[in-house]
């Protein structure tokens, strides 16, 4: 089945609304009925807010994390949507995908 892979790119120890971003990305996506979300934190990245490692001298809550959903076109017009109406300024791909369960 044609869906799309939509990855929300933020940091491990940015909040919004008193949660961490990623469960309220994901707590927000249940919500409007997708079946399912990944949360992957990296273990290096840089980007506008810098260079970030996973090393001895790290500061914790700035390694980059990827929300990353499987859903359909209009799902993520609705969770892209939710993000702009909550004011938050996230980088974020998307790109069609194939899925489905082996078996």
């Amino acid at each position: 089945m044609m869906q799309i892979c939509l990855r929300i790119y933020g940091r491990e120890g940015q909040h919004h609304q008193g949660h961490l971003l990623s469960d309220w990305l994901l707590s927000s996506a249940r919500q409007l009925g997708v079946a399912g979300g990944t949360v992957l934190r990296a273990s290096a990245g840089f980007g506008r807010h810098g260079l970030h490692e996973d090393t001895f001298f790290e500061l914790g809550g700035e390694l980059p994390v990827i929300v990353e959903l499987i859903l359909t076109e209009a799902q993520a017009e609705t969770v892209l949507a939710l993000c702009a109406e909550q004011k938050l300024h996230l980088f974020y791909t998307q790109y069609p995908v194939t899925a489905g369960v082996t078996g």
